[in-house]
């Protein structure tokens, strides 16, 4: 670049290696090339811990323990046999190596024992089961496993000397040229700054703004996957969004929203029982409340729909005494748990995303994806429960590891005009409505080919519409909202191209009976 192109910028940055997103693939990255001598950058909109997915990951994070196979097969079981294999041995052979090197060595998170000294290869450690897995293998917190690992491994980046945590501070746009990425603008409190990167990884979580009802923090607007294919990467499986069994609704009422309640539970002896006090699983598949999510999501809305409510029994286990963090949450919401807690689907988990290979690295040159946005081919059509933390750390470190080797180049950075008055405050919310009103609708748990079509004519006015004001306007909650149209095109565009019947996307021949638009 020219030394007047240069001038031409008030303010820019660089950095080695630029992380968007703050949650544990992101921080795994980041400290995958730390420890490569690099200066990494973390951009994360999030202002505190609890605006990123991994702090409120409640199951725990699955080992191989000594039996490998049997885990593998589990992943592709769940997954209705449409997992990378590849991918999945990537996972299974680095999962024992990646919890004990970073999350017990390096930053000593004090998982759940049986109540004996420790040793040095856990064999102490309480190993909990959740659906879909053969056998006891998830290493746990109460049933707060991701706050446990996400805060101290926050605190230990802050005080790496290689690393920059900027909070509050959104990527809006890729800096691309010619196939390669340069990095991204970012805003912070309304200024926006070109920060340049040797290698750019995008760990920007999932897509639960695209729903009414979702298990992550709000902000989960897609930006890392919608960044990436308005700048050419490749895309796949998006058509898989997963919608997690037991949330408890919320209380439009009392402005409550939902909560998860972990499948840990089920896997200590919880029961869904429909309004008439009927156990209805046994029904749906062999392994009862462990079968695979996506089975058993579609049996209790099937429930609810015929009964009007579910509710998660708990009674067979000591609910207080293994799971305090739930039971005080469900004290605080004034929900009688030991009547039962009533439960239903939300969205979970996106399975696709940014198309990656084994160390994260996507389509184009210098861009990397890890965690919920991207796409490892590990979970095909249905994620294995507790494998989201382990992918993040895995593909984390690896994906940091390989950006390590670049150096941070100046270029041309893409112009964002604000030549026209502001927005009024309620616009991006009414277009939020309508998008989330037609993902509900016609984009959920079940899906017809006349609702796919119907949902594609909307959201693709919808994208027109918030492209328009793009052009003129800069503003987070704009680039958000564009994000989000994006990624819900994606999704449905994928979802109308599949014609199979699999895991999480689940076809039928009625269409919905209300309108979307």
């Amino acid at each position: 670049m020219s030394e007047q192109q240069l001038e031409d910028y008030d303010d820019y940055r660089t950095t080695d290696v630029l992380v968007v997103g703050s949650g544990i693939a992101g921080l795994a990255a980041a400290l995958g090339a730390a420890r490569e001598g690099c200066d990494v950058t973390v951009a994360t909109k999030a202002t505190r811990p609890e605006g990123a997915s991994s702090w409120w990951a409640q199951g725990g994070i699955a080992v191989s323990r000594d039996d490998p196979e049997q885990f593998k097969d589990d992943i592709l079981t769940a997954s209705a046999d449409t997992a990378d294999p590849d991918a999945v041995d990537v996972l299974v052979d680095g999962a024992n190596d990646a919890v004990s090197d970073v999350l017990v060595d390096t930053l000593g998170v004090d998982f759940d024992t049986n109540g004996g000294a420790e040793t040095a290869d856990g064999d102490d450690w309480d190993f909990g089961r959740e659906a879909a897995h053969d056998e006891p293998r998830i290493l746990h917190v109460d049933a707060s496993t991701g706050k446990a690992i996400h805060v101290p491994f926050l605190n230990y980046l802050d005080d790496h000397d290689d690393v920059t945590v900027r909070d509050d501070t959104a990527a809006l746009e890729l800096v691309s040229h010619e196939g390669r990425v340069h990095g991204a603008l970012l805003e912070h409190e309304d200024e926006v700054t070109p920060t340049f990167a040797g290698a750019t990884v995008l760990a920007t979580g999932g897509i639960g703004d695209l729903y009414s009802r979702s298990t992550n923090p709000d902000g989960s607007t897609g930006d890392g996957v919608a960044m990436a294919a308005l700048a050419g990467a490749d895309v796949a499986d998006m058509e898989y969004v997963q919608f997690h069994p037991t949330v408890y609704p919320g209380s439009d009422a009392e402005g409550d929203g939902p909560f998860l309640v972990s499948e840990a539970v089920r896997g200590e002896g919880a029961r869904l029982l429909n309004a008439a006090g009927e156990r209805f699983m046994p029904e749906y598949h062999d392994d009862a409340e462990l079968a695979p999510r996506d089975v058993v999501a579609r049996a209790v809305q099937t429930e609810i729909d015929a009964t009007g409510e579910v509710v998660l029994d708990v009674s067979p286990l000591d609910f207080e005494g293994e799971f305090p963090g739930l039971a005080a949450k469900c004290d605080e919401r004034g929900v009688d748990w030991e009547s039962g807690i009533p439960v239903g689907p939300a969205e979970h988990f996106l399975c696709g995303g940014v198309d990656v290979d084994t160390r994260g690295r996507t389509s184009l040159d210098r861009l990397y994806a890890v965690g919920e946005c991207s796409r490892t081919g590990v979970h095909g059509a249905n994620r294995l429960a507790s494998t989201s933390l382990l992918e993040g750390l895995v593909w984390g470190l690896r994906a940091g590891e390989d950006a390590s080797d670049y150096d941070p180049e100046v270029v041309e950075a893409p112009e964002l005009l604000d030549r026209d008055p502001a927005l009024p405050d309620n616009f991006a919310r009414e277009k939020f409505h309508r998008l989330r009103r037609t993902m509900d609708e016609y984009v959920g748990l079940r899906r017809s080919p006349d609702d796919l079509g119907r949902a594609q004519a909307v959201l693709r006015r919808l994208k027109g519409e918030v492209d328009a004001y793009v052009r003129t306007r800069t503003a987070r909650s704009l680039y958000e909202l564009r994000h989000a149209s994006v990624t819900a095109l994606l999704v449905t565009r994928a979802a109308a191209e599949n014609g199979e019947s699999v895991g999480t996307h689940n076809l039928v021949e009625e269409p919905a009976k209300t309108q979307a638009d």
